[in-house]
């Protein structure tokens, strides 16, 4: 069983990368199973329906979240019907959505899983002993579990790493936009990386526009962060091979594509 993820898109030049490069990545890697985290999708802000069908008809089978969840209200009219769409699992009880759906290749069948950490984030439930409820339920179905683990710092996921290691087939960090070089199998056979990347403008800070950052930090007043809509762009993901008799992971790959890093079909 072969997973792809792509992290973060952020607006329209990263939507812009989806619809190139995942047909090409596709032909190349021949993923069984490709899961996409969306929540910067629409301008850099959150989801919409529009965006999460066109993310479905361009070849991916699951739409992860994070903390930008609810940042466009449109998510409010589509979540409960979104079959393809988890948000943060750890999100209060009562919550739309749900943070644990299954994608289903031939006979077999994926447990994918949203979680959201609270280091600097919101002070939502435990990740941890909600990871250990989806877990359990998952396990009645699949042994292979996929997480997206949305945090914003390394010492909480690689936290989670070690806790999840042997209990699921892979945990990917998201949320930080930068790709991290820690790719790894934990000992126990779990696949692990701190952080996937983004996917969308490549002369940016975190995705914004770069002078209105830069601005913020030289003056330390109130700034509107836009994501940019032209320029360099980038796409950042990961493959993990995972073996269907175990559940546990035999490989895990980078992938990155921009100007310093064309992608190459063979």
């Amino acid at each position: 069983m072969r997973i792809l993820f792509i992290g973060d898109v952020v607006g329209s030049l990263g939507r812009e990368m989806i619809t190139t490069y995942l047909p090409l990545l596709k032909q190349k890697h021949q993923p069984n199973v490709t899961i996409i985290n969306g929540e910067n999708a629409a301008s850099g802000r959150g989801i919409t329906e529009k965006i999460y069908k066109k993310f479905m008809t361009d070849g991916a089978q699951m739409i992860t979240m994070g903390n930008h969840t609810w940042d466009n209200r449109d998510i409010f009219e589509f979540i409960d019907d979104a079959k393809c769409l988890i948000r943060p699992a750890n999100f209060p009880e009562g919550t739309p959505g749900k943070g644990l759906a299954y994608v289903r290749y031939n006979n077999v069948e994926v447990a994918v899983i949203n979680l959201q950490g609270r280091t600097f984030l919101a002070d939502l439930d435990d990740p941890f002993r909600k990871a250990d409820e989806l877990i359990a339920e998952a396990r009645e179905r699949t042994d292979m579990i996929f997480v997206d683990f949305h945090a914003e710092t390394t010492s909480e996921k690689e936290a989670m790493g070690f806790y999840l290691d042997g209990r699921v087939s892979a945990i990917v960090g998201t949320h930080t936009h930068v790709q991290t070089a820690d790719e790894r199998i934990l000992p126990r056979g779990t696949a692990y990386i701190t952080d996937v990347g983004m996917t969308g403008p490549y002369d940016a800070c975190l995705g914004m526009n770069k002078e209105a950052v830069i601005s913020r930090f030289l003056t330390q007043m109130p700034t509107r962060f836009e994501v940019p809509k032209e320029g360099r762009t980038t796409l950042s993901g990961t493959l993990v091979d995972i073996d269907p008799k175990t559940g546990l992971a035999k490989r895990i790959e980078r992938i990155v594509i921009n100007e310093d890093h064309p992608f190459r079909p063979e």
